[in-house]
């Protein structure tokens, strides 16, 4: 009998379907990235999802974020994304989080419930603390690096973050693995070198107030979100042991 998932599962099978059902995912970073990595995981019927993000929709977050519209500005991101999931598969169990992770708030996380966990945060000292975190409660875990000031999404790639070059936080990441003893890391990352944003001239720029101080990147609709079907769907062949 067909359903939502019977496509799905002609690829997978049976087994990798359940798999996907019992399994605990948990994303964090809710945006241009984590948006669609999250759409993706629930139209492949993962059963489980944790969502962590303070921010809430902005106007200027509806060129690339899937859950960014002109009815959603104002709202949090984790709201917005679990009311879509729902939508999706009424089955699945959909946890939010209005949480900004760093090391400090690390600790109000229980990492031990995950089988995945998918940075798509920013903050550098956030996404080394859950690359600690994986290691520590053995999970598997997949980090997204830059995507900002870029315009060819056909230069992704999955790899080990000591195998690669150009990208900028790339770089950064490597170099502080390397201080932790992290000898190893699964990323999506571009080697397209990074452009030089044009500047906004008079135009305001909504950041949250924990970003200030960050130097904004310019992004559009088209590579964010590619790397975050990249990120879901390695996350999806990793869960169900699909070997091609």
């Amino acid at each position: 009998m067909s359903d939502k998932f019977s496509r799905t599962q002609m690829i997978f099978g049976h087994d990798g379907m359940a798999k996907l059902k019992n399994a605990k995912v948990a994303i964090f970073g809710i945006g241009g990235v984590g948006g669609y990595a999250v759409e993706a995981l629930a139209r492949c019927g993962v059963g489980s999802l944790d969502l962590f993000d303070s921010d809430k929709i902005s106007v200027t977050n509806i060129n690339r974020q899937i859950n960014a519209t002109t009815k959603t500005i104002g709202e949090y991101k984790v709201d917005v994304a679990r009311e879509r999931v729902i939508d999706i598969n009424p089955e699945a169990v959909v946890n939010v989080y209005k949480l900004f992770f760093l090391p400090e708030t690390s600790g109000e996380v229980d990492f031990a419930k995950y089988d995945y966990i998918i940075d798509a945060i920013d903050t550098v000292s956030g996404k080394i603390e859950l690359v600690l975190k994986a290691k520590e409660y053995n999970i598997q875990i997949i980090s997204s690096m830059g995507t900002g000031n870029k315009t060819d999404p056909t230069l992704f790639e999955v790899a080990d973050i000591y195998e690669t070059k150009i990208c900028p936080l790339a770089k950064i990441m490597r170099r502080e693995l390397k201080k932790s003893g992290i000898e190893k890391l699964k990323v999506v990352y571009s080697k397209e070198p990074p452009i030089t944003p044009a500047h906004v001239g008079d135009f305001v720029l909504d950041v949250p107030q924990n970003q200030k101080k960050r130097r904004i990147p310019g992004s559009n609709s088209f590579v964010p979100p590619v790397a975050g079907l990249i990120i879901a769907g390695q996350v999806i062949k990793d869960l169900t042991g699909y070997k091609k």
